[in-house]
């Protein structure tokens, strides 16, 4: 059962042609479960944007495949795709009414108007802006707008959700607060979502899994969890967290760890792929 799935397949980006050739992302494999929220975490340039990207159609891969839904996408353009997405900047039409830019979707939809005040209604108590259907965007708060930006996707009804970096514009008392809010209402409609983002606390704190990426790469794939106390390598343990590295040499490797020599300490290491070799 494919359900809702998000599914990249060895997808590769280049920029440019010749000498001026740009690597934006370099042979991605991740797979979005049905109704979970993974994050494409990692430092600007790294790629995770042009990712989500190819995934809402704004660019084409040059190589790889996309599926949504067990439906292979990556020839199809945004508008035919059952995708919403949420911007950095919100993208709200200032001349228009909160009710107006949440209703727009669905007017291009050629929704009926009924059905459109119903759904507009419903969602707006959803994302808690019942009674402020008549305010323009630059009457309301930060948290407001981007709540109204969300609410102009969900009503559609998407397959899945893209967010590009949603709370970066807020400060940082708000950002935490919509996180969580974010978070739960995501749970609560259980949507297929991918995320992105540079900030490692927020990606630790909404997603179920972190797909961090360097430079156009995929670096680990993991909960939370396995990537802060697991990381795969040098990059991600810098990245994640707090890290102190110690020289050391591979004295013996065993199943599930490696013995490695530190001074005169030997420590087990737990072992994650392959690659460790004694000396």
């Amino acid at each position: 059962m494919t359900g809702n799935r998000i599914v990249l397949q060895h997808v590769t980006k280049i920029f440019g042609e010749g000498s001026q050739q740009v690597v934006a992302v370099d042979d991605l494999s991740l797979e979005v479960a049905e109704g979970t929220l993974v994050t494409l975490l990692g430092p600007s340039g790294c790629g995770k944007t042009t990712t989500l990207r190819m995934v809402a159609g704004f660019e084409v891969p040059t190589k790889g495949e996309i599926f949504i839904g067990g439906v292979r996408v990556d020839g199809i353009p945004p508008n035919k795709r059952d995708t919403a997405m949420v911007f950095q900047s919100y993208g709200l039409f200032p001349h228009m009414t909160v009710f107006e830019n949440v209703a727009y979707g669905l007017k291009v939809r050629r929704v009926p108007r009924t059905e459109i005040r119903r759904r507009v209604a419903e969602v707006l108590e959803l994302t808690g802006l019942k009674g402020l259907e008549d305010r323009a965007p630059q009457q309301l708060s930060g948290g407001q707008q981007q709540r109204v930006a969300l609410s102009r996707a969900l009503v559609v009804r998407p397959q899945v959700l893209l967010f590009d970096e949603p709370l970066s514009n807020l400060d940082a008392k708000l950002r935490v607060e919509m996180r969580g809010e974010l978070r739960k209402l995501q749970k609560r409609l259980s949507i297929t979502s991918l995320y992105v983002t540079h900030d490692q606390e927020e990606a630790m704190s909404i997603s179920d899994l972190l797909c961090v990426m360097h430079e156009g790469k995929v670096q680990q794939i993991g909960t939370p969890s396995e990537v802060y106390t697991r990381p795969a390598n040098r990059f991600v343990a810098d990245f994640i967290g707090q890290a102190n590295f110690l020289p050391g040499v591979v004295e013996q490797v065993e199943d599930h760890q490696t013995l490695v020599r530190v001074q005169t300490t030997l420590l087990p290491v737990p072992r994650i792929g392959q690659g460790f070799s004694v000396g």
